[in-house]
Parts: structure tokens; sequence; C-alpha cells
């Protein structure tokens, strides 16, 4: 089959078992590749979903911007694809975006807008809403996506990847463990497999210092896991457990995911293992879980995989 364009080739990732990471084990890991997408993660589904559900509904019309405040992978999939479907892109960032994504965003035309000025809580992002505000005010044409509150986010992933993991797994699963940052993947992919498997314990995993689900706030690092504001979607948030993990444990879960089963993964994939591995003495026998690994590592080479960061983190990675 031949696509048109990158659009029509998002979705269909793969599953596999996690066989060598978690040898020896009473349970089963199985994890579902979403890094594999062609921008390299699971937020090319949700990208996609809003602006062809906003362009049939009359929302959006070929030439109008979309507004967002993202730096990562959210931004670099509505930059990618907005113009395939005739939109501008603006994305709001701020000086802490990496090199490599600023870059990224820049050689896919989006247009760049950075706030300098720190918010209330000494960080940016109160104030890179409010410069969205401004853009969407100053601008008829200008419509902000909002992926904290965007239900059509979540049910991108009700109607796409969940059904997806039902078609590839036949057999039951016991457990599904999702890292968590807007809470639209934990959201739509629980939902649907509630569905098909009624008994489905679902475990969000957060990160040490993220505010979500009512954590203490804390600098983090890691970029696409947690956040410092608690976002809209995730009222009645279907999850039965909580799991946070530290930054530390994160990235060596990274590097026992390369070492064991050749996945470079991202940041929140380390600590969706880290969670699993906390969890197993915990699991009935035979148990079978299910995660996803959510973008690729290339973009957190500087920050999980160089040997300064390893170094930096060795007493918390060798416990």
């Amino acid at each position: 089959m031949i696509h048109e364009t990158i659009a029509g080739v998002i979705g269909n990732t793969p599953v596999v078992r996690l066989g060598r990471l978690f040898q020896d084990r009473h349970f089963e890991v199985l994890a579902k590749l979403e890094y594999l997408n062609p921008l390299g993660s699971m937020k090319d589904r949700a990208a996609r979903h809003v602006i062809e559900s906003w362009l049939a509904d009359g929302t959006l019309r070929p030439g109008d911007r979309l507004v967002e405040s993202s730096s990562g992978n959210f931004g670099i999939a509505l930059a990618a694809l907005g113009p395939l479907y005739g939109l501008q892109v603006t994305c709001v960032l701020d000086p802490n975006t990496c090199e490599t994504n600023l870059s990224i965003l820049a050689n896919l035309g989006a247009r760049i807008d950075v706030v300098h000025e720190r918010d209330s809580q000494g960080g940016y992002l109160e104030t890179r809403l409010a410069r969205v505000r401004e853009l969407i005010a100053d601008d008829p044409k200008a419509v902000w996506v909002n992926q904290y509150a965007n239900q059509l986010c979540w049910r991108a992933h009700y109607q796409q990847t969940a059904q997806e993991i039902t078609e590839q797994i036949h057999e039951r699963v016991d457990v599904l463990v999702v890292a968590v940052s807007t809470t639209a993947t934990l959201q739509g992919i629980a939902r649907r497999l509630r569905e098909h498997w009624p008994a489905l314990k679902v475990v969000a995993v957060d990160a040490v210092g993220s505010v979500i689900f009512g954590g203490p706030p804390a600098p983090r690092r890691l970029p696409g896991h947690g956040s410092s504001r608690r976002p809209e979607l995730a009222t009645g948030s279907p999850h039965d457990q909580v799991m946070y993990v530290e930054e530390a444990d994160a990235v060596a879960g990274c590097h026992a995911l390369l070492r064991s089963e050749g996945i470079l993964a991202g940041a929140s994939s380390g600590a969706v293992v880290s969670a699993i591995t906390r969890m197993g003495p915990l699991l009935e026998p035979g148990s079978r879980v299910l995660t996803l690994f959510a973008d690729r590592g290339e973009r957190y080479v500087d920050l999980v995989y160089s040997s300064d960061s390893v170094e930096a983190l060795e007493p918390a990675m060798s416990r």
C-alpha cells in the first residue's frame, strides 16, 4: 500500500514481549512500541485526530493556525502534520526547550514564540499559557489545541490505540501500566480495554515532583513525563493506583531496556520499566502486564543516554 502522506502511516505499531528484561519472572510483560510512529511518538495519533476532527466539523479550515504550548512530541507532531492539511502552526516555548527539539520545530517550519518571563511559581508554564491566549485573541484564524483539556486527545487512543491492542493481544491482560503527562493516553486506552477485560487493573506512572494527582511539586528535568499543573483531562481518571518514579530510576530503566531488549526509548519508558520492576513481587503468578513506550530515545541523548548523565545518576541507578 502506498500512502499519500505520513499521516496515513500513523498507528499500527507492534507489540513485543519483554522476555529478556523480565526473564525468569512469574509474570509476563508486553509493550506496544508507540515510538515507531513516523514522527517518533504516540502524540502523532492525537495530533492527527484533532486536526482531522476539527477540519471535519468546521472548527478548522485550511489556512488557519494551530497554536500550542509545547516544545516536545506534541508540538513536533503538529508542526509536521499541520502543513499537510493546509494549516500553519505556532509553538509557544521557553528558554528550557532543548536544542534538538527547537531545531526540529524550526526546520519543520513552525513559527516559534519564546517567552522569557517567569511565572509566579518560578517556572514558565503560566507565562506560556498567557502568551497562547494573547496569540488566540490577536488572530481570528488561530485555534488553541490545548492538549491538557482537549477531549479529542483521549478519544484518539480510545478509538485507535486501544482498538489495535485488542486486535493484537488475544489473551487476557491483567494490568495496564501507563506513564502520564496530560493523561490522555491513560484515559483512552484504559476505558476501551476495560470494556474488553473488565477486571483490568490500571496503574498510572507519574514523576516525582509532578502535581497531576496531587503530589507535592518539585523540580523536574526530564520532559514528557509528569506535569507542573493538573490537566483538565485528569478529572475522573480511571486508574486504580499511582506509582511515583524518581528521575534517576527512569534513567536506569531506559538503560536496562536498551541493554536487554535493544530498545532505545524516551524517559517515560524507563519510568514504566522501573514501576513494573517495583510492582513485580505483588503480581499474581501468571499475570500479563501491558505497557506502552511513548517516544523514541534519540531526543533524550543528552539527558538520559550521555556519559555525563549516567555518571551523575550512578548512585541511584546502582540501587
